[in-house]
C-alpha cells in the first residue's frame, strides 16, 4: 500500500473545511476492511471465481435454476451478515455530525453506512440492498432473513409466496435497469455538491460513475480515495492512494485536524 501524500491529504482537508454540501460516493473498497471482498480487485470475488459473476447477471439468474440455487447457497454464509462498519464508515458519520454531509451515494448493497449511524434518509443505495428479497414478477418485498430461513429449511430455490414468481435479492443485477427515481436522486445531489468524494470505487460502473463528472461540471471539487487507479483520476482535484480506513478519519476530522 502506498504511503499517503501528506500534501495531497492537507489539500483535501482544506477543500472540505470550507464545504457545505459534501457528497460521498462509495464503492466496494470501503467495505473490504469489514471483511466484505470487492469484486474486481486483486482478491475480488469475480477475480478469484469468474463463474460467480453469473449469479449477478439477471439473464442467467432468471433462466437457469441451477444458478439461482447456487446463489441462494452463497447468500446463506455471505460475509455481510456478520460484517461490522469500519473506520471509513465511522468517518463519514463524523462528517455528517459536522453538518457538512449532503448525501452518501453508494454502490454497495451491505447497509453498513446505516449501521454505522449515517442517517438512512441521506443514503442513496443505487444498487439496492441485500437485506431484503423481492419477487421478480409481482414485486413482493420481504426481509431477507425470512427468505433465507426457507432455504435453510430445504427450499433451495424459494418462489414468491404471493404469486409463485422468481425471488432474488433486492439488488440491481447486471442487465437489470436501475430504479429511475433512485439514480435521478443520485445525479441531483451530485449536481448540488460543492465537494464530491469518491471512495473505494474504480468508477467504471455506469451510470453511477457519471456522478463524478456531473459534479465537476457544476463547479464541485473532486477528491478520489482508492487503493488502485480509477477511470476518473484525470479530472480529480485530489487523488489519495492508500488505506481508506486510515485516510478518511484524517480527511474528515472536525476542523480538518488529525
Amino acid at each position: 500500500m502506498e504511503a499517503v501524500d501528506p500534501g495531497q491529504l492537507e489539500h483535501a482537508r482544506v477543500m472540505l473545511s470550507g464545504a457545505q454540501r459534501v457528497v460521498v460516493l462509495t464503492g466496494a473498497g470501503i467495505s473490504t476492511d469489514s471483511g466484505i471482498p470487492d469484486f474486481r480487485g486483486p482478491n475480488g470475488v469475480w477475480t478469484k471465481n469468474p463463474a460467480a459473476e453469473k449469479a449477478s447477471n439477471i439473464t442467467y439468474y432468471l433462466e437457469d435454476p441451477e444458478v439461482r440455487r447456487a446463489a441462494w447457497q452463497s447468500r446463506l454464509d455471505a460475509a455481510a451478515w456478520s460484517a461490522e462498519p469500519n473506520r471509513g464508515h465511522a468517518a463519514i458519520v463524523d462528517l455528517e455530525r459536522s453538518g457538512r454531509l449532503h448525501a452518501v451515494v453508494t454502490q454497495n448493497i451491505d447497509g453498513l453506512h446505516q449501521r454505522a449511524g449515517t442517517d438512512a434518509d441521506r443514503v442513496i443505495e443505487v444498487h439496492g440492498t441485500i437485506w431484503f428479497s423481492r419477487c421478480w414478477e409481482c414485486g413482493d418485498r420481504r426481509p431477507m432473513a425470512e427468505t433465507l430461513q426457507r432455504v435453510r429449511d430445504g427450499d433451495l430455490d424459494p418462489a414468491c409466496e404471493d404469486c409463485g414468481g422468481i425471488v432474488k435479492s433486492d439488488t440491481i443485477s447486471f442487465g437489470q435497469s436501475l430504479i429511475p427515481d433512485v439514480i435521478d436522486r443520485a445525479m441531483r445531489v451530485s449536481e448540488q455538491a460543492d465537494v464530491l468524494v469518491a471512495v473505494g470505487s474504480t468508477l467504471s460502473v455506469y451510470p453511477v460513475a457519471n456522478c463524478v463528472p456531473l459534479a465537476k461540471s457544476r463547479g464541485a471539487k473532486v477528491i478520489i480515495v482508492n487503493a488502485e487507479p480509477t477511470e476518473m483520476d484525470g479530472i480529480a482535484d485530489v487523488v489519495l492512494r492508500g488505506s481508506i480506513g486510515d485516510i478518511l478519519p484524517q480527511m474528515f476530522a472536525p476542523g480538518g485536524n488529525t
